[in-house]
Order: C-alpha cells, then structure tokens, then sequence
C-alpha cells in the first residue's frame, strides 16, 4: 500500500516524515542516538502553529510547523 500524508496549513505544506525527522533532529542534537528512540509521538497543533514531541515518553518539546 502506498500511503501520502501532507498537512496544508496557511499556505505551507510538510508531510509526517517532515515532522517526524525534525522531532529526531532534536533528540540527537541533545546528545541522544536516533537508536535509542523506542516511542515517538507528535500533536500537531496548526491552529497555533506548533508540533509537540514526546520521545521514550520523558523527552518532550516543541517545535515550529
């Protein structure tokens, strides 16, 4: 099965491995491995423009949409 999945949203586009590799990005600046994520979950809020992160359930952010 091929699946797509864009989010449009006052004009920008960004799809779910977008997302998801800017939630790695932030983990591993930090010093983390890519390795060790066992769990990641992203709330994407367009209404104010934010995604929220929560990794192996204690690393957590935000970041820009």
């Amino acid at each position: 099965m091929k699946e797509t999945f864009v989010l449009q949203f006052g004009g920008k586009d960004t799809t779910k491995d977008e997302l998801k590799n800017t939630a790695k990005k932030i983990f591993t600046d930090a010093g983390n491995k890519v390795s060790d994520i066992k769990k990641l979950d992203l709330y994407v809020q367009p209404e104010n423009g934010k995604v929220y992160y929560v990794i192996n359930e204690d690393f957590k952010g935000d970041f820009d949409l």
